[in-house]
């Protein structure tokens, strides 16, 4: 998408909304600005597809269900 179509369309929406909006939209792109991005691509990561041992995989996957899909409705 074309920057200046991007630009004014920020911009139409903008005149929809309050200071208070004004000034959310403001901090959220000054955090996009500030914000780091680190990672690596997709590409670099299928490298290590299959390192891990199925054994491995099912004794993960056996420890995430029984830690941590339980839910304790008094925790609230």
């Amino acid at each position: 998408m074309n920057i200046n179509i991007i630009t004014e369309e920020i911009s139409n929406k903008l005149q929809e909304m309050s200071n208070e909006q004004h000034q959310q939209v403001l901090e959220f792109v000054r955090s996009l600005v500030n914000s780091k991005q680190t990672g690596v691509s997709g590409k670099t990561l299928l490298s290590f597809a299959g390192k891990i041992p199925p054994g491995e995989l099912e004794l993960m996957k056996q420890a995430i269900e029984e830690g941590c899909e339980k839910v304790n409705t008094n925790e609230w």
